[in-house]
């Protein structure tokens, strides 16, 4: 086969992967137009309650009312800094004990039995208790966003760690690498795409537990605006705040996913 056959194929190769891509994302809009635009006619034609469900449009109407007295911004970024926070040191602690589990099997082993256990409770039926222990205010709503993330955290990390290419390790060893070296030089970056998985599955996690702290202490936030609507019975208060914490969710893990795109682009 010519190079140039071979050129030609690859170049076919590429324009079947871009055609696909572009169905997919023209799939998921249509879903997403279609949905809405069903939605609302479901509500327009009275075929829904829509003291029950609300509709698109009325969302936009609130939705408009808030971004035009500001007020949507702050609720959105007490929550998105509270998120931050929580999965930010969920990770950077879950690391940091997943890497003292994997240098001494003795502590792994003693502490299994405990992972265990809180991995099994559900951290936001213990969120009032955390609250009172940290504190009604922001601290307290971060510490469960904490809690909710960095047992996953440690399980997930001590795992791939201790799952390194074992040959590898021997071969570090075989030159006389000392532990810090082989953490340093093979365990971490090994594993940094495991990593920026962990911090994506930690941001729904954090939303969890930022969006059960607001629900029972905050004034403000995404979780307050959706608690609140649900006490005055206003739907579409609470449909917009979900759609709000949806929107935001989504944006951060566009943005940690085009760090790891970069990240591997760049090795």
């Amino acid at each position: 086969m010519s190079n140039l056959e071979k050129s030609e194929g690859y170049r076919e190769f590429l324009r079947q992967k871009k055609r696909k891509k572009c169905i997919i994302l023209f799939s998921q809009v249509f879903l997403l137009v279609g949905f809405i635009g069903m939605w609302e006619a479901l509500a327009r034609y009275e075929i829904v309650n829509t003291f029950l469900v609300s509709s698109p449009s009325q969302i936009y109407k609130l939705f408009i009312t808030y971004i035009s007295d500001g007020s949507l911004f702050k609720h959105i970024g007490i929550s998105v800094w509270e998120t931050v926070l929580g999965f930010s040191f969920g990770t950077f602690f879950g690391i940091i004990i997943a890497i003292i589990l994997w240098w001494s099997d003795t502590v792994a082993k003693v502490f299994d039995p405990t992972l265990v256990v809180l991995n099994a409770l559900p951290k936001t039926a213990l969120a009032p208790i955390l609250i009172v222990w940290a504190g009604a205010g922001i601290q307290g709503i971060v510490v469960t966003a904490i809690t909710i993330s960095i047992v996953t955290t440690i399980l997930s990390a001590y795992n791939y760690f201790v799952h390194v290419d074992e040959e590898k390790i021997k071969m570090l060893k075989s030159f006389g690498a000392s532990k810090l070296q082989i953490l340093t030089k093979l365990i971490l970056p090994s594993n940094v795409p495991n990593i920026i998985n962990i911090i994506k599955i930690n941001i729904g996690l954090s939303w969890v537990g930022v969006i059960v702290g607001e629900f029972l202490v905050s004034r403000h936030g995404i979780g307050y605006l959706i608690v609140y609507g649900g006490q005055v019975f206003r739907l579409d208060l609470v449909m917009m705040g979900v759609a709000v914490l949806a929107v935001c969710a989504f944006l951060m893990y566009v943005i940690v996913d085009v760090i790891e795109k970069y990240i591997t682009q760049k090795e």
